[in-house]
This record gives structure tokens, sequence and C-alpha cells, in this order.
């Protein structure tokens, strides 16, 4: 046996190779991502958000064909539910309580404002319950929860939209045509998107902690009804009223309520009504934006828990 010389024990010895074929050595490791929970009041990551904008349509599509699937009226639900509403209304209130309605035939005029009251009460009440409904998928796989809610608004839109072409063909029976105000409409959806979204995100996150708060939304619902101009205009709330000598803006402080600036927006937009929205559009305007960003900061804070208290 021949001993190996000096220059042989000095040369690097062959890399190993895999004798199995179609096998790439030179491929990359796996690489690990460490998920962990986000810690004090952070704000939304948009661009986790954005990468996980297929789940968001998954789930948006999931719940327009499950609302649809084994029923009788189908679609035709959308239509009759707030047809049926403003018929009742018309009855008792325009026509028994001879509510004023600005000059406008009170059909058209209530219709008006539950178009956008019908699809915020219903994404209230999905949005709210979105994290309880789905535990399963909140319990067994990572994504952003911010998604859950945001699917519920966007999937209500379908809805809104066919109201939005009822509400247009009863514009033209009674002879209303549009005006170029219907271009500042988009901004107001957005203003009512935004209204909606941050009080879900709110009542999602508080009803995943407390499960009480889904008793207590139906009630909630309803009281927001009656305090919106939904059934009567806003202009019948006096600009001022006098107690112990002190004049309270009333009407400003009725437009806390941002679904007053909403519905009176959509109203002003589409009936050319010539009433000016600065007392209650501006209010409505800074307590949905505080509602919304306020929202999903305490909704990104109790994210980290929503796996073990759903």
């Amino acid at each position: 046996m021949t001993q190996p010389t000096s220059n042989e024990l000095d040369q690097p010895a062959p890399a190993r190779t895999d004798p199995r074929p179609n096998v790439d050595n030179t491929a990359p490791s796996k690489i690990l991502v460490e998920i962990k929970p986000t810690t004090g009041w952070s704000f939304v990551n948009l661009r986790e958000l954005w990468q996980y904008r297929d789940l968001l349509i998954f789930l948006t599509w999931r719940d327009i064909k499950v609302r649809y699937r084994q029923t009788v009226l189908g679609a035709a639900w959308v239509l009759l539910q707030p047809l049926m509403t403003m018929a009742v209304f018309a009855i008792f209130f325009g026509k028994l309580a001879k509510m004023p309605s600005n000059g406008v035939p009170y059909p058209v005029w209530c219709f008006c404002g539950l178009a956008p009251w019908t699809y915020f009460s219903y994404v209230l009440t999905q949005s709210s319950n979105s994290l309880v409904n789905n535990q399963n998928l909140v319990k067994k796989v990572y994504f952003p929860r911010l998604v859950i809610p945001i699917s519920n608004a966007i999937d209500g839109l379908v809805d809104f939209s066919i109201t939005l072409v009822v509400l247009f063909c009863m514009m033209q029976y009674y002879g209303i045509h549009i005006t170029p105000r219907v271009l500042l409409l988009f901004p107001i959806m957005m203003l009512l998107v935004c209204t909606v979204l941050g009080a879900g995100l709110w009542l999602s996150a508080l009803n995943a902690e407390y499960r009480d708060v889904r008793y207590m939304l139906p009630f909630l619902t309803q009281f927001w009804m009656f305090v919106s101009p939904v059934v009567y205009p806003a202009s019948i709330v006096p600009l001022t009223y006098e107690i112990g000598g002190f004049e309270i803006p009333m009407r400003a402080i009725y437009g806390l309520n941002p679904m007053v600036g909403v519905i009176e927006g959509f109203r002003w937009t589409l009936l050319d009504i010539d009433q000016p929205l600065d007392v209650t559009f501006w209010p409505a305007l800074i307590v949905a934006s505080v509602l919304l960003i306020s929202g999903l900061y305490y909704y990104k804070r109790m994210e980290r828990r929503f796996a073990d208290v759903v």
C-alpha cells in the first residue's frame, strides 16, 4: 500500500454529491419565519394586509354565497327588506304623522335614508360577530385578523349597490332628476364605510372578550336608528336649545352621531335638497375618523388574544 504524498494531503477533499438524480445540491435551505405577537399600541401593517388580499377576496365571496344558499327568495330579499320597511314608514310617518320631507315625496325621501342605514346595520351586526363566527379559522392558522371585518364591509357593498339601483328607479318614477351633486356620493359612501368599520372593530374586539355584547347589539342598532334621521329630517332638531340661560348647540351635538352626516349627505347629493351640511357633516367626519383610528388601534392591540378568548 502506497502512502499519500504531502501534495495530495494538502489538496481539499472533493465535494460530496447526492447520487440521486434530479437533485439540486445548490438549493438554498428552507427559510423559517417566526411570528411574534405585537406589543403595545401598534398600528395596522398595510403591507401584510396587502399580502393576504387573496384571503380577503375568498372570505368576501364565501359570505356572499352562504347568505343566498338554499334560500327561497335569494337576492330578492335585498330589495324586499328596505321596500317593505319604507312602505311601513311611509304609511305611519308619512301619511299619519305627516312627517316633513323637505318637499320631496316621502317614499323616496325615506328610502334614501334607509339605503345607507340598511348597509350600516347589516355590516355592524356581521362585523361585530365576525370573530366569534370564524373562531375555528382564527384558532388554526395565522393571518391578519383585520381581514375578517373588512370582508364584511365589502360584502355589504354588493347589496348596497342593488339598493342604490332601486333608489334611482324610484327617483325617475317620481320625476326627481340627478344633479351634478351625485359626484359627491363617493366621499359620502367612504364616510359610511369608515363609520361602520370603526364601530364594527370596537364591537368585534369587545365581543370576543365579553360575550354579552352580542345580546346588547340588537338594542344598540335599534336605538342608533331612532337617533339617526332615517324617518325624520335632521332639520327638526333645533340649532340651539336654551337650558338655564345657556344656549346649547343641539344640532351640533346631534351631529356627533356620524350617521346623521351620512344620511343627510346622501339626501343632499341625490335629492337636491337646499339644506347646508356644515352643521352635521363636519362633526360626523371628525367622529367617524376618530372612531376608525381608535378602532384600528384597539383591534390591533387585542389581536394577540383573539385565539385564546374566542
